[in-house]
């Protein structure tokens, strides 16, 4: 659960069933990474936090999962299999910077937030503090961080989160992850641009697996 300041700057933000949210999230992830990294020198590292034992708190693995199979050979770490946690954020992040010069970190997490944006998910500029809604000290990560406001803040969050809808969750975990596939693609060979409908799987294994 991010805690975000006057630090971070959001670029776009949408609901997840509105046409132009993949679209949106997708361009707006493009233009950070080619203005963060105009000479093509550092490494895209995707950071999908959270865990598997609260429903409201698997967007990032959910993510994780989807974009291991979409991009296998990218830098991902956290997913169903292996979370990204608060017990391991920091030995994650020690790794990270010990076997990648200078790299380019895109956090993705769950977040809570008013009533009226639950469903939503916005994308920053930017490092976020997870677990800071939940009163854990970790660090700040990501030089970009995209957020699903999965549920209402203000009470008892921990039973919120576990008492999330798994579909509202999954589903924004699917549009999540297809936007960062396309904005990866779309930095990695431009000229790909008009294949993007073609490369993107209608119905991966992931989706099978999950209906």
């Amino acid at each position: 659960m991010p805690h975000e300041t006057s630090h971070s700057t959001t670029i776009f933000c949408q609901h997840y069933t509105d046409p132009a949210c993949v679209s949106g999230l997708s361009h707006a992830a493009y233009t950070l990474v080619q203005e963060l990294n105009r000479d093509l020198t550092r490494e895209v590292v995707y950071l999908c936090i959270g865990t598997d034992r609260a429903t409201g708190d698997c967007l990032g693995p959910l993510v994780g999962t989807r974009l291991r199979y979409l991009l296998p050979s990218a830098h991902i770490f956290g997913n169903l299999e292996e979370p990204l946690h608060a017990l391991n954020l920091s030995d994650t992040m020690q790794h990270i910077y010990a076997h990648y010069a200078n790299p380019l970190i895109i956090a993705v997490d769950a977040g809570l937030g008013g009533a009226e944006k639950v469903g939503f998910l916005s994308i920053k500029r930017g490092s976020l503090a997870p677990g800071l809604a939940l009163k854990k000290q970790l660090p700040r990560v990501g030089d970009i961080h995209m957020v699903g406001t999965v549920n209402v803040s203000g009470f008892c969050e921990h039973l919120v989160l576990q008492n999330t809808r798994l579909f509202l969750v999954y589903k924004m975990a699917e549009a999540a992850a297809r936007a960062l596939f396309l904005a990866h693609h779309r930095n990695s060979s431009p000229s790909s641009l008009s294949a993007w409908s073609t490369t993107f799987p209608k119905e991966s294994r992931f989706s099978q697996r999950y209906k």
